[in-house]
């Protein structure tokens, strides 16, 4: 009996930890402020330099900061932004954030049937993977492996994200699967599938 007893006691520890790691929305709404600048009130930023962060997956966001935190992913004003934030604090903005309904956007017209086979099939001839491998043909990612959401994202920040893992720039993708993907892609391949990103709506 008292062995029964012990095992119940850790695993209401156990679930009890999880609970308070797990992010609040609410409490993320409030600690989301500085963030709003860049990111807009609801993480649809104006700025197509800054990405949309509604909608995302928690998880996903969640490894963003904490990798700016820790300089795994390198960017001076997100580093000074992610630096004083607890775990509560990164777990909450990612509760309210991925919360949050993205805004979707269009392809500009010359790039999207360029940018669809690229997102679609890749191109066999140079080796480039089709982006919908992981990221899904409605481009709502995987968050099971912290493949993120892509739809409606801003082309100008896709291609920023795409260039900066092709030279090495950015290099907190998993195992360099992002790097081993863009590293054979083209500028103009590179911006058609930027384009069909922000215009695909799933």
């Amino acid at each position: 009996m008292n062995k029964w007893l012990v095992t119940v006691s850790i695993a209401l520890v156990f679930v009890a930890s999880g609970a308070q790691s797990a992010g609040d929305a609410e409490a993320g709404k409030g600690k989301s402020t500085a963030c709003m600048a860049c990111h807009g009130p609801d993480g649809n930023s104006l700025n197509a330099q800054w990405p949309k962060l509604a909608g995302q997956h928690p998880k996903y966001i969640e490894k963003q900061i904490r990798d700016f935190k820790s300089g795994a992913r390198k960017d001076p004003l997100m580093t000074a932004q992610a630096a004083p934030l607890a775990d509560q604090d990164i777990a909450d903005l990612a509760a309210y954030f991925s919360s949050q309904k993205k805004t979707m956007g269009t392809a500009a017209a010359d790039k999207a049937e360029s940018g669809e086979s690229l997102y679609r099939a890749g191109n066999a001839a140079t080796g480039v993977a089709a982006c919908m491998a992981c990221h899904g043909p409605s481009g709502a990612g995987n968050p099971d492996a912290n493949f993120p959401a892509l739809a409606g994202q801003h082309a100008t920040y896709t291609e920023k994200a795409l260039k900066d893992f092709r030279s090495a720039a950015r290099t907190n993708d998993a195992s360099q699967m992002m790097q081993g993907v863009v590293a054979r892609m083209t500028d103009a391949e590179i911006a058609a599938v930027a384009q069909y990103i922000q215009g695909l709506n799933k």
